[in-house]
């Protein structure tokens, strides 16, 4: 039971870092702060501004975009979890179950749901008709297609960045700190 939290903290983290890759959204303006505890009223949306929400994120290719990521993260957690489960014949067979039952409850078109009204708290009406309005254009397009590409690269080349960074300090680190250099070793002698 207990590698069974571990687990599920395991894939919590990973949620939360795709999380932290995205963008976040700029600070909102005091006019579109958060209501208070006592004014949490659920605003509604129209019924057009959600439809023009929604007409927007078939543009920008989310629903495809979301799915990509959803299996992005799928071979990410898979060997997470495989290293988390003591091996046997039963591993896979549970993992695959897992999956089953997490895309069952997390799908692309529940993660959509939940778009809509982070797009009608950061944007007006005006402001997605004229996103529409762009995305329909042919650099609209392009970019709508260049961007996933642009981000896998981006995030690439940071990653290897961080690594060598990492790396240099690390090494940096040690250097000036010969004593944390004999107890990490000392504590590998051990294990």
């Amino acid at each position: 039971m207990r590698t069974f939290f571990g687990l599920l903290a395991l894939l919590m983290v990973a949620l939360a870092g795709n999380a932290q890759d995205k963008p976040t959204p700029p600070p909102a303006s005091p006019s579109s702060a958060s209501p208070s505890p006592a004014q949490n009223t659920e605003k509604k949306i129209s019924p057009a501004k959600e439809a023009d929400i929604r007409k927007l994120l078939d543009l920008t290719g989310t629903p495809a975009l979301m799915q990509q990521t959803m299996d992005s993260m799928d071979k990410g957690m898979k060997p997470m979890m495989i290293n988390s489960l003591p091996p046997g014949d039963y591993r896979q067979t549970l993992i695959d179950l897992f999956f089953e039952k997490f895309h069952a409850k997390l799908d692309v078109q529940k993660l959509l749901d939940l778009a809509v009204p982070i797009y009608d708290k950061y944007f007006s009406d005006a402001d997605i008709k004229g996103l529409i309005q762009f995305y329909q254009t042919p650099l609209g397009q392009k970019t709508v297609k260049a961007l996933p590409q642009i981000t896998a690269e981006l995030t690439d080349a940071g990653r290897g960045m961080g690594s060598t960074i990492a790396r240099q300090s690390m090494l940096e680190v040690i250097a000036e700190h010969p004593e944390l250099e004999k107890a990490m070793e000392d504590a590998q002698k051990q294990n």
